[in-house]
């Protein structure tokens, strides 16, 4: 083989690397917030813990996720200002769930080849849904792997660290016979099941993506890419304006499963279909796909998005603040003396 080889000729291209931090640093500096010490550029992003204010017992919480398959919708559509929000909404999330006020938020992109726009694009969505979340964008990396992704793949994932005063943890030893189940509404999908619906949709009803759906009332890619709904904040203000005990974020595993999480031995929930109608997207993909209830409820979120476990006294007002914050939330169940799982009973109205 003539010639030198080159870093370049091997599929990494560090120039390609460099323009995408310059273009994704003006969204990086909007997701910060006052305990951020310098900025984008660093080997390591560094958060003054010192300065938080509020805190006696400060406990650390983390968690980390990707988006799963979703990525490969964002793909095929070439539409990436999204799939960041759903990482984010997959993070915080998760965390908010022991009552952690999420503090940072760290990604991680590999790609067969780094499109500068492309990559900006995606971390853009991440620093918009980190300023929702009231969290910083603290650093990340962006990885090239040719040869093992081809040269429009790319995968998504990240982590997060969050804080909650020791005396304020939530979790199932809170958890009390009697308790209101509180359902919040998802905004479709969110970022789980996209396996099973590109498998469904997709490939077996072989449905293009920009194909329109009456029932949804909009393209099926714009249905597929809506970006998962991020609770944080209105699960802090949740937990601080009335008495909650546990919550559950409802991801891989469906309702039953997530929500089965949180309650301690001897407690269980049963949980009223009949409280809620799942948006239009669930039932076709159990039609197209002949799935069974069961096997569905399991797989997504059938509308439920996140869940609060509240004293039986509080559920009234829970909703209320919810739905003046502008998330739909009702009753949807109630904990009872049994094993620790949860039951879902009657049809969905």
């Amino acid at each position: 083989m003539d010639g030198e080889a080159t870093y370049a000729a091997a599929g990494v291209d560090i120039a390609a690397g460099e323009r995408a931090v310059e273009l994704m640093r003006e969204w990086v500096d909007k997701a910060r917030r006052p305990e951020v010490l310098g900025g984008i550029g660093g080997f390591a992003g560094l958060f003054d813990a010192s300065a938080l204010k509020g805190y006696d017992r400060p406990l650390l919480a983390t968690s980390a996720d990707g988006v799963g398959t979703k990525v490969a919708v964002a793909g095929a559509m070439g539409r990436y200002s999204t799939i960041g929000h759903d990482l984010v909404g997959m993070l915080v999330d998760d965390l908010v769930v022991c009552g952690a006020e999420p503090l940072y938020v760290t990604d991680y992109i590999a790609c067969g080849r780094v499109v500068p726009e492309r990559i900006a694009s995606i971390v853009q969505g991440v620093a918009e849904a980190c300023t929702l979340a009231g969290c910083a964008l603290l650093g990340g990396e962006t990885a090239e792997h040719p040869g093992l992704l081809g040269p429009d793949d790319f995968d998504l994932a990240g982590a997060t660290t969050g804080v909650v005063e020791a005396a304020r943890l939530l979790g199932a030893d809170r958890v009390r016979i009697g308790d209101a189940v509180v359902a919040m509404a998802s905004s479709g999908l969110h970022s789980n099941g996209y396996s099973l619906v590109r498998q469904v949709l997709l490939d077996r009803a072989g449905w293009a993506l920009d194909r329109h759906v009456d029932e949804l009332g909009r393209a099926l890619g714009d249905e597929l890419l809506e970006p998962t709904r991020i609770y944080a904040q209105d699960c802090l203000a949740l937990a601080a304006g009335v008495e909650v005990h546990a919550m559950s974020h409802v991801t891989g595993g469906g309702l039953a499963d997530n929500l089965a999480r949180v309650l301690p031995a001897g407690a269980g929930a049963e949980v009223d279909r009949r409280t809620w109608s799942p948006p239009p997207v669930f039932d076709l993909v159990g039609e197209a796909g002949g799935i069974s209830r069961d096997e569905i409820e399991r797989t997504l979120n059938m509308g439920v998005g996140m869940a609060a476990v509240v004293a039986a006294d509080a559920a009234d007002a829970a909703c209320e603040l919810l739905q003046a914050r502008g998330v739909p939330a009702w009753v949807c169940g109630r904990v009872v003396a049994g094993e620790s799982t949860v039951r879902l009973h009657g049809d969905h109205a």
